[in-house]
């Protein structure tokens, strides 16, 4: 692909990656999360979120189309506004902070909001968390880590197990964020970022048949798994997600 000179093992892992992408978009919020530290280093940290934000975008557009019954547009409404203050500090702090810094930040507030969640759990089921705050510090958290590295899938997959939604509701509603938020970025990628180029987009463009498998192979995994084994799943993915913002 003109642009772009890898390894064999760099395209194996770029498809792969490209594949982990829609089983994330159409199954498991935050799997993609994994692909993340391998892209960066084939393409660089920050040129790397430049090649993942347009088939992000692509996946985003599939599943919200496929589960725009069940998007729980309150949610999204509460988050949003927060996102943009994310967006906002992370074009402030991005020559401050080293990227490092970023992850391991992300990975401990991820792990910590999961750790009470799981404690909440067990004490027993308590009221469904609605205030302010809870709802600012999760989306000012995506909004910041979803434009420094494409790495949100964690912290909504937090707050959308509190929200404690169906399967099809949690998928639905995180496709419909992240539609939103992902397309939001690609001027200030551009525009403010420059990374995201022409030599990026074509060879996304080799990529999206990648992408396309794994969503569809998400949208059929999703079916056949209970509600209980899938929220077990998430829980799993998301510490397994945040571990890997720490290497």
């Amino acid at each position: 692909m003109q642009g772009y000179t890898l390894e064999p093992w760099m395209w194996a892992a770029v498809i792969g990656s490209g594949i982990c992408i829609g089983l994330s978009k159409t199954w498991l919020n935050g799997l993609a999360t994994i692909m993340i530290p391998v892209v960066a280093r084939i393409f660089g940290a920050k040129e790397s979120t430049g090649v993942v934000l347009p088939l992000l975008c692509f996946a985003d557009l599939i599943a919200a189309m496929y589960y725009r019954r069940s998007c729980e547009g309150k949610y999204i409404l509460r988050l949003l506004p927060w996102a943009l203050a994310g967006f906002g500090l992370a074009l402030a702090v991005d020559r401050i902070v080293p990227p490092r810094g970023f992850k391991i930040l992300i990975g401990v507030c991820i792990l910590a909001g999961l750790g009470v969640m799981l404690w909440n759990e067990r004490r027993g089921a308590g009221p469904i968390p609605s205030g302010l705050l809870f709802s600012g510090v999760f989306g000012i958290l995506g909004g910041f880590a979803t434009m420094i590295g494409n790495a949100a899938g964690p912290i909504m997959s937090v707050y959308l197990l509190s929200m404690r939604l169906p399967k099809a509701g949690f998928v639905g509603t995180g496709a419909w964020f992240f539609l939103i938020v992902n397309y939001l970025k690609i001027p200030l990628q551009y525009f403010v970022w420059r990374n995201i180029t022409k030599e990026s987009l074509l060879f996304d463009a080799f990529i999206l048949p990648a992408v396309l498998a794994g969503a569809a192979g998400g949208l059929i995994l999703v079916k056949k798994i209970s509600e209980a084994k899938y929220r077990r799943l998430v829980y799993g993915m998301t510490i397994i997600s945040a571990v890997l913002l720490f290497l």
